[in-house]
Order: structure tokens, then sequence, then C-alpha cells
């Protein structure tokens, strides 16, 4: 009997699953979102006693987009499990988040615009070595990840259905389940924010890209995944919220459901991905995302650069949004929802266009070092050692 598999959309023109690449988007603005609800200090104190409609409209939005991380990592995964491991595509993803790091960190030391951070010897050594220091805490996550690809997807590749599932429900088991009905906190938990963690997102994508999940065949089934998991991953919060306000116990887990490597938004984050990959675009609107779809780690690289980190939320209302929660009254769910929605569009539109220079300009010193022969050799010996990581089938062809 053959296994079901998703029919998975792909725009011919432009090579690129254009439903993806739409995801890719939808996913980064809600990064956008989150950065902006928690660095413009505008979800309240779980905590507290009161919490108006403003405070839980924030919350809810929490909720609905804590998803995004996962569903960015599903993506990637999606399409890394069944390429090969490339030396030069790590050189360049290196000098992109150099570059960024660097420059934009840079230029926001130098302009006045950092806050939040001191700039000192630590920053600037932050800034020249992104990936160890952790500047961007999911691209050393990922890179980390990237490195262990030569392994992970041959060995993922090569495993029976059988084996894929126990190995999967034994890394769930062990890095989110556990954690996710365990009443306390345990020390080797990570909370999401690690290769280890990115590693079982990867295997579940892989899972669905080779054998599928058929209660995921229906877009109605993973749109019931996502909603009814974001409304539950708000209504487990509030519920030890509810528990710590009666019995003062529970306090560190208050945030719990809105970890990454919960049970609650890792299915949420499945759902969302398995709705985008049942739809078809065609035509311009696929082609547009195409276009974008690549540039988005850019407005993540810009916009959580330590330089404009802790800045950007109140060039965007932040301050106004705060204000008006405070206050309460029937106005502040929409001056949050206003000032949210105009910070994902400004961050988003800029970060796209910054990431579209960037590779502009890319673009023109590649094509000038071309007419160097020392650079020509190197990109030769550096295609020689990608081809060492093609399987033998693949490389015959």
């Amino acid at each position: 009997m053959q296994e079901k598999r998703y029919t998975m959309h792909s725009d011919k023109k432009q090579g690129r699953m254009a439903n993806l690449e739409m995801l890719r988007c939808v996913a980064m603005m809600m990064v956008v979102v989150l950065h902006y609800l928690g660095k413009g200090e505008l979800l309240s104190d779980l905590a507290g006693d009161r919490l108006g409609a403003g405070a839980v409209a924030a919350w809810l939005l929490e909720a609905f987009c804590i998803v995004a991380v996962n569903v960015y990592m599903l993506i990637s995964g999606y399409f890394l499990c069944c390429s090969s491991f490339k030396v030069s595509r790590l050189i360049r993803l290196w000098l992109q988040v150099w570059v960024y790091s660097v420059g934009v960190g840079l230029l926001g030391a130098l302009s006045g615009v950092l806050t939040g951070v001191d700039f000192d010897a630590h920053y600037l050594l932050t800034l020249v070595f992104p990936i160890s220091m952790g500047h961007y805490w999911f691209m050393t996550a990922y890179v980390f990840l990237y490195l262990l690809l030569p392994f992970v997807a041959a060995a993922a590749g090569r495993m029976t259905r059988q084996q894929l599932q126990a190995a999967l429900s034994l890394l769930l088991f062990t890095f989110c389940i556990l954690k996710s009905v365990l009443p306390l906190r345990l020390e080797t938990d990570g909370m999401g924010y690690d290769c280890l963690w990115y590693l079982c997102v990867f295997l579940t994508a892989a899972y669905i890209r080779r054998f599928g999940i058929p209660f995921l065949e229906k877009s109605k089934n993973c749109l019931f995944l996502y909603v009814g998991g974001c409304l539950l991953i708000f209504g487990g919060t509030f519920l030890l919220r509810a528990v710590y306000l009666r019995t003062g116990s529970l306090g560190r887990m208050l945030k719990m459901c809105l970890e990454y490597n919960h049970i609650l938004p890792f299915l949420a984050a499945v759902g969302l991905f398995g709705a985008f990959a049942r739809m078809k675009l065609k035509g311009r609107c696929a082609e547009l995302f195409c276009r974008i779809g690549p540039c988005t780690l850019g407005v993540y690289l810009l916009h959580e650069n330590l330089g404009f980190r802790y800045a950007w939320q109140s060039w965007f209302g932040a301050g106004k949004a705060a204000a008006a929660m405070a206050e309460g009254g029937p106005g502040a769910v929409g001056t949050l929802l206003l000032w949210t929605a105009a910070a994902v569009l400004g961050i988003f539109v800029c970060g796209i266009f910054v990431d579209m220079l960037r590779k502009g300009i890319f673009d023109l010193l590649h094509r000038g070092l071309l007419k160097f022969r020392a650079y020509g050799g190197l990109l030769k010996r550096l295609e020689r050692v990608d081809g060492l990581f093609v399987p033998e089938k693949e490389a015959r062809e």
C-alpha cells in the first residue's frame, strides 16, 4: 500500500514552492509580533492580580504567534532533509549573518540608537563572532543543526517509516512531552532555544515529507490543530496563572505553555504548516512570495540585531500602546492591535528591502571577484568539497 503524501504546489518558473514561501513570510511577521510585544514591554506580568482587556489581548496574540519559530524550522527542515550538505551554502549563510551583525551593530552604536546593551568589548566580540557568541540564538542553533546535516539527513533518508517513527517518538518524548506534563522544571530543559529541539523539528519535517500524516491531509484538520492548539496555549497559561494566584505555587511555570518545545506550540505549528502545504498559489501572487520569501531571514537579522533590538519598538508606538493598556477602557485593544500591525508592516517591509539591497551588493561583488583567478580557483575547490556530500545516485544522474 502506498503512503499518502502532501501534494506540494511549486512555482516551476521560480523553482520554489510559493505556498511555503508565503508561510515563511507569515512566520516572520509572527516573529516580529513576538518581539514587539515582549521587548516593547506590552506583556503584562502574569503574576499580577488584575489584567485588563488590552493585557489579555496581548497574551492572546502571543499565543497565536508563538508557533512562528517552529514553523520556520519546519519549512527549513522540509527542504533540507532532501538536500545535500554544502560548505559553500554554510559560508554564504555565515557571511550574511556576519555582515548584518557587524554592519547593523556598529550603525546602531555609532548613531546613538543602541539601548539596553552596553557598548563594550563584549558587545564588539558579539558582533564579530555572531554564531559563537550567540548574537542571534536562532542562527546559532540553525548553523549547528546544519553542521549535523550530513549525518541527520542521511539517516532520516534511509530509515523506514517505523524506524523514523520510533526515533522521532523517543526524541519528542524526551525533549517535548516530558516537560509538557510534569509540574516542575527540568534542569536539561532548554525551552526550545537549542539545536537539540530543532533536531526534533527537523526530523518531524522529514517524516512529513517522506511519509505524510493522514490527519493533516484535510485543510480543516490542519486549521483545527492550529487554532485549537493556540487556544489551549492561551487557556493553559491563564489556568496556570489562576492556580498560582490561588495557591502561590507553580510560579516558575506560568509561561510553560508558551515555550517553543512545549507540546501545544509544537502541534499548533505542525497544523499551520499543514494548512499552508495544502494551498495552491498561481500567477503574480506566487511570483511575489517566491521573490520575497528568501529575504525573510534578513528581516530577523535586521530587527534582532543588538544595535536595534530594544530600540525599534518605541518607533512604532509601544509606549503609546502600553499607556492605553494601563488606562484601560474600550480603546486599549484597538490601540494595541493598530500599533502592532504598524510595527509588523514597517519592520517586514524595511527588512525585505534591506536584504534585497544586501543580495544585490553580494551579487555585484561576486561578479567583480570572478575576474580574479584566485577567486575562481577558490570556488572550484568549494565545488569539489560540496561534491563529496552528494549521494552517489544523485551524482550519477
